[in-house]
This record gives structure tokens, C-alpha cells and sequence, in this order.
């Protein structure tokens, strides 16, 4: 789903908000205030920060919402594997678990949109429209685990046909022509878990942070099931209770959290992580009826760099993704980028 023809406006956008930050005053951590409460943030990924594309992974949105720390959800979850409370962790770094909703769409095309037949060596036209409903919790500036069940459909009932289309006459472009080869209605369940950890923070030059968060996790259903591992290095004046912006899965893991501060803060961010990936509908097609598949490779790895900045209570970021290529006839890896907002209540 592509909006400009030429790669470099992101990069020069990025490249001009690096420079700019290296050189602004960092603040202390006492500038940041008490628990905060609600947070939601929007995600917007799209192939247009790729290069101009419209193939693949060609469009996400996402809207996620997390609760409260709220005392019986933070009992509950004490008792889930690998979310209890470890032992001995002093009383400011006690998990705070939250309740998250989310809803999203994901779409996929192949890389040929202006064909109507289908394309036996190219991914399938797909949808995938899902809520879902899942804990995070975060033991202070140490741990972050999430767990998250989402619910949806694939197929024509994802609407994914009808946003693309929709979205290309609105900005008048190439109108995708191949739908009526998408994958058929299913419904979609998935189980995703992430843990990371970060490291203690490392004082450098000029007021300067930095920290080292290696993380895995994974996913079970019908929609996707892998594992995954990797690990994020942040950059800046004052790292703190945050563990890198959202994004949509799969990817490297992200959350909503983010403490409320007096003042501007920022940091860059770079990071990898590799999926064994031993089941993806949109490249394995439908479950229980015939469809259109390709052959998947089952080792797929991202490469991700950005920047967030945080004002009081809003924190903005961009991510630039690379991806290797997730099918054996796929021509070229992909490359796209992650805009999110998020703000507390």
C-alpha cells in the first residue's frame, strides 16, 4: 500500500531528528512521576517507508489499550508460568501487571498487484482482522512479560480487500486487481508470549545511556506458530522504564508501557531477532479448505532501528524493519517502517 515512489524521505526525516537530539539536554530520573495510569497507542506500519512497494506485509493498523495495575489481575497473574514475581526483588520493582485490549488489521499481496489471475509463485492476498485480550507486566526497569490471545478473521470477512481498495482510489493509485485469489474465510486463534530483560544501564559521554535487552518468546495457533529470540540496544540521555515501542507481530517485542516524565526525553534504538517459524497461514494458506500457499522458509529473521521521543504524557516513535525472505520463490527481502503514538489517560 504505497504512498511516495522514492525510499528517502524517511531516512532523511530520521537522519534530521538524530541530529538534532544528539545535541538536546537530557533530564534526570526524577523527572519522571508517580505509576501512570491508562495508555493507548496507535500503530501504523506500511510498505510505503520501504522503498515505495506494495507487496507482502503491506499494511497494518493497530490500536492497543492497557488498563490499570489492578489488584486482582495482579494476583491471577503471579500464578501463570513465567509471570510469577521472582524473589527477592526490592519493593519499586514488584510487577505492576495490566489488563491489555487491542484490536488490529493486517493485510498481504503479492508482489504483482495489477494481475487478476493468481500467481502461483508469489504469496497470497490476505487478511487478518482480530481483537484481542492479553496481560503485560512489567518488574521495574528489569523484566517485561506479556501474554496475549487474539481472535479474528482471514478471508474476505478481514475487510482487508475492501480497506486496500478503498485506500488506493482515495490517493489514486494502482488499484490491486488479484482479490478474488485471497485466502477463504477462517477464523483465527493465537496464543503469543514475549519475555525481555534488560541488563543494567551503562553511563557514557555527554549524559549518555545505554542499555542491552535480549528477549524471546513465541506463538501457538492457526494463524501463526514460531518461536523467536533476539535482543534491543537503546541509546540516550535517560533510559528508563521502557522497553521499545509497540509493533505488530510478529516482530521484536514492544509495549505500550512508558512512564510519564516532566519534560522531553528520547532515545534510538536498534535491535534483531530470528523466528523459527514452522506454521504461517499467509504462506501456508487456509487451514481446513484449499487455498493458494507458497513454500515458507522456516527461518526468518528482522533487523529494526528507530527513535521515540517522550513529551510529558505522549510518547512518539518510528521504526525502520528489515525482513528476510519469508518464502523460497520471494525475489527480495522486505523493508518497511512502524509509526506509533501513544499517550496516557
Amino acid at each position: 500500500m504505497s504512498l511516495f515512489p522514492g525510499k528517502s524521505l524517511p531516512r532523511i526525516f530520521l537522519v534530521l531528528l538524530i541530529v538534532f537530539l544528539w545535541w538536546s539536554p537530557g533530564h534526570g530520573g526524577d523527572a519522571y512521576s508517580s505509576e501512570p495510569g491508562y495508555i493507548c497507542s496507535v500503530q501504523f506500519e506500511n510498505d510505503f517507508f520501504g522503498g515505495g512497494t506494495d507487496r507482502h506485509f503491506t499494511h497494518g493498523t493497530a490500536v492497543n489499550c492497557l488498563t490499570q495495575p489492578i489488584p486482582w489481575i495482579v494476583k491471577a497473574a503471579d500464578k501463570l508460568p513465567w509471570f510469577a514475581s521472582e524473589k527477592g526483588i526490592i519493593d519499586q520493582e514488584r510487577p505492576e501487571t495490566r489488563a491489555s485490549i487491542s484490536v488490529g488489521q493486517n493485510i498481504f499481496t503479492p508482489e504483482d498487484i495489477s494481475r487478476t489471475d493468481l500467481i502461483e509463485d508469489e504469496r497470497p492476498y490476505a487478511g487478518w482482522l482480530n481483537v484481542g485480550l492479553g496481560l503485560v507486566a512489567n518488574q521495574g526497569s528489569r523484566r517485561y512479560d506479556k501474554i496475549e490471545l487474539n481472535i479474528g478473521m482471514i478471508g474476505p470477512w478481514s475487510f482487508a480487500e475492501d480497506v486496500q481498495e478503498n485506500w488506493h482510489s482515495f490517493f489514486n493509485l494502482e488499484e490491486p486487481r488479484g482479490w478474488d485469489n485471497q485466502l477463504k474465510n477462517e477464523l483465527g486463534i493465537n496464543l503469543f508470549y514475549e519475555q525481555a530483560r534488560r541488563f543494567d544501564k551503562k553511563s557514557l559521554i555527554s549524559g549518555l545511556e545505554y542499555d542491552f535487552i535480549p528477549h524471546f518468546g513465541g506463538s501457538l495457533g492457526n494463524v501463526f506458530t514460531y518461536g523467536a529470540a533476539g535482543f534491543t540496544v537503546r541509546l540516550g540521555p535517560d533510559l528508563h522504564e521502557d522497553f521499545g515501542p509497540p509493533r505488530i507481530r510478529p516482530s521484536l517485542p514492544g509495549g505500550g508501557f512508558f512512564r510519564t516524565r516532566n519534560g522531553f526525553n528520547w532515545y534510538l534504538f536498534a535491535g534483531v531477532e530470528g523466528r523459527l517459524v514452522l506454521h504461517n497461514i499467509f504462506l501456508d494458506g487456509n487451514t481446513f479448505r484449499d487455498s493458494h500457499s507458497v513454500d515458507k522458509k522456516y527461518l526468518v529473521g528482522d533487523l529494526q532501528a528507530g527513535l521515540a521521543l517522550q513529551f510529558h504524557r505522549y510518547r512518539i516513535s518510528y521504526t525502520q524493519i528489515f525482513r528476510t525472505k519469508e518464502y523460497k520463490t520471494q525475489e527480495s527481502p522486505d523493508e518497511f517502517g512502524s509509526l506509533s503514538v501513544s499517550c496516557q489517560f
